[in-house]
């Protein structure tokens, strides 16, 4: 049976799914919640002075729709746009206290950790609140630096746009590790135009990780009536942003080997995987169980044990990273790379009621034929489109000019 723990900023957890500063982590029962189904780890809602974060909660709004922009009504599809607004805790700030306390002590019994969570309005704030959390007994605390609003934010650097800057980032970074002994990571923005940029400044303040990353502000609208869903903009995310925080987890753990909290994305345990294999040491689930229900959290992990026990995985070390690391370091090294080519087993092929390939060759390297589909080897690329658009799964991609008996064998795998 392979073993899920990692040790995360010199943290120990049990697996690494964690539950992020999201509305099932909003309360002590829903944290409780989390816990029971076997969450190594809680990040609370976020604590913050501002009132208009508290205000913004009580006017929760969400949006769920489906590929075609519709709402889902019913049934949650794979790949979803969870499209909502909301706020931090809607209790004063002083009030966690007791309640970070008792949720602590119940994470203990069940070795599991309740991680908190800040935002500011001010520099010294970051600083107060970082303070008040850690004597809570939480073992690490996440800075969320995305979502601090103009209308209170009392620094040089207005709203959303600290997380958009390294200096900002820096300089809030560096107030909260000094107020502190634990670690501390910051939440990263996909809105900054370098997320590595902005966690480098991070970790040169002395962040112990990253949290890659929040979600996207968004627009949709319900053509039917073209009124905006949930009256304007808001938060956007969903399983179909995976690929473009995977970009980020692995651009920050390959030029910061920096430890990374992989966030906004995960829908089951195989993307579970994609982060893991991309650098990110642990999870942060959200979105997915809020229209789930906290119970599909302890799918995830089941399957993610499934998946490593059928593929060999001893321990979650031996996949993380192995993805970034068997990247091209650079386009040079792809260059280099020898060129395939397309084989067609015309066994399995349907021409001529099928000409998905032909049509869809833009290099003329797959013709009409009187039987069959033609080939023109020395036109083929090698760009494997053709490959991935096949309905029939008679394509094969192998080393240029093979001789017939490697054909053969090449079409039989």
């Amino acid at each position: 049976m392979a073993d899920l723990s990692v040790e995360f900023c010199g943290v120990r957890f049990k697996n690494p799914m964690l539950v992020a500063s999201i509305e099932p982590s909003n309360s002590v029962n829903n944290i409780k919640k989390c816990i029971d189904n076997g969450a190594a780890g809680v990040i609370v809602k976020t604590v913050s002075e501002m009132a208009s974060m508290s205000k913004l909660t009580e006017h929760s709004k969400y949006a769920i729709l489906n590929e075609k922009g519709k709402i889902i009504r019913g049934k949650v599809p794979r790949n979803f746009t969870f499209y909502s607004r909301s706020g931090y805790i809607k209790e004063h700030y002083e009030d966690w206290i007791a309640y970070l306390t008792e949720t602590q002590a119940y994470a203990k019994q069940h070795n599991a950790h309740v991680i908190g969570n800040v935002s500011a309005g001010s520099l010294n704030m970051w600083a107060e609140l970082c303070k008040m959390t850690e004597d809570c007994g939480v073992p690490m605390i996440e800075a969320n630096l995305h979502t601090p609003y103009p209308t209170e934010w009392a620094g040089k650097y207005p709203g959303t746009l600290v997380a958009q800057n390294p200096e900002a980032t820096y300089e809030i970074t560096r107030r909260c590790v000094e107020s502190v002994d634990v670690p501390v990571i910051i939440k990263l923005t996909p809105e900054a135009i370098d997320l590595t940029a902005i966690a480098e400044a991070a970790k040169q303040a002395g962040a112990a990780a990253v949290s890659v990353n929040s979600r996207f502000k968004g627009f949709a609208t319900d053509i039917e009536t073209g009124h905006p869903f949930i009256g304007g903009p808001a938060g956007v995310g969903g399983p179909w942003v995976k690929p473009i925080t995977l970009r980020w987890v692995h651009d920050i753990y390959s030029r910061l080997n920096m430890e990374i909290a992989g966030s906004n994305g995960i829908f089951d345990a195989r993307d579970a995987v994609e982060f893991i294999m991309s650098g990110a040491r642990v999870m942060q689930v959200g979105s997915v169980l809020m229209l789930k229900s906290i119970e599909w959290l302890s799918r995830i992990i089941t399957d993610l044990e499934k998946f490593m026990d059928a593929h060999g995985y001893a321990s979650i070390d031996e996949m993380y990273g192995i993805s970034s690391r068997r990247a091209a370091p650079s386009m040079d090294e792809l260059f280099k790379a020898s060129p395939l080519q397309a084989y067609i087993d015309h066994d399995k092929c349907k021409y001529p009621k099928c000409t998905t390939c032909i049509e869809n060759c833009y290099y003329d390297a797959l013709n009409r034929g009187d039987q069959q589909v033609v080939s023109k080897t020395n036109n083929c690329i090698g760009c494997e489109l053709c490959w991935n658009l096949c309905p029939w799964d008679a394509i094969r991609m192998g080393d240029k000019d093979l001789a017939e008996s490697q054909i053969q064998s090449l079409l039989l795998d």
